[in-house]
């Protein structure tokens, strides 16, 4: 199975799709990260709610357990205290939360953009490229059985006139040689057919 053009010309416009495929793909998920952070950037108010709640939670956690040793009236302190904790803690989970959201939010989106980029591209640059590796294989195994540089040759005639005209032109024309059998006219037509799918002898 032959992945390239042995023609020069073909060959460079196969690597130079190829490369734009690539690089097309690198651009698409350099983008979608791109659009991630930026997205990250949404969480950032929810870390201040987290950490300024949960060192709010931890203070009045604190400032419970010292008010529970004042005599008499320790325990009506702590309570309200520790509600107040409990408060901060529920703040600070909700901080968390949001910050869980937004990272959801990121990666879906990064995914979905990586995905439809890249299948994109797959879906413009793969098939013209699968449709050559298996037309030239075609045309390399029917070069390689009996008969086939004749069927190739009349490929060539039925084609674009104007591929046939570096080919010479045997007396009474390419058409009565290949209908003789001339094995050089045969050749030169075959070879005219391998040249258009980009293939050498």
């Amino acid at each position: 199975m032959r992945l390239y053009a042995q023609t020069r010309a073909r060959r460079i416009r196969q690597v130079l799709a190829d490369l734009i495929a690539v690089l097309l793909v690198a651009v698409a998920v350099r983008f979608a990260l791109a659009v991630h952070d930026g997205i990250m950037l949404l969480a950032a108010p929810g870390r201040e709610l987290e950490d300024a709640s949960g060192g709010l939670a931890s203070g009045l956690a604190d400032a419970g357990e010292a008010a529970s040793d004042v005599p008499l009236i320790g325990g009506v302190l702590k309570k309200p205290l520790q509600s107040a904790a409990e408060a901060g803690r529920g703040l600070s989970d909700a901080g968390q939360s949001m910050q869980d959201a937004v990272g959801r939010m990121a990666d879906l989106t990064a995914f979905a953009l990586i995905v439809l980029s890249v299948g994109l591209v797959l879906v413009v640059w793969l098939p013209p490229r699968v449709r050559w590796i298996r037309r030239s294989a075609r045309i390399r195994g029917l070069l390689d059985s009996p008969g086939g540089a004749d069927l190739l040759a009349l490929r060539a005639l039925t084609g674009p006139v104007k591929d046939l005209a570096t080919v010479p032109v045997p007396p009474g024309g390419l058409a009565d040689a290949w209908r003789r059998g001339d094995e050089r006219a045969i050749g030169d037509l075959s070879r005219v057919t391998l040249r258009r799918a980009g293939l050498s002898t």
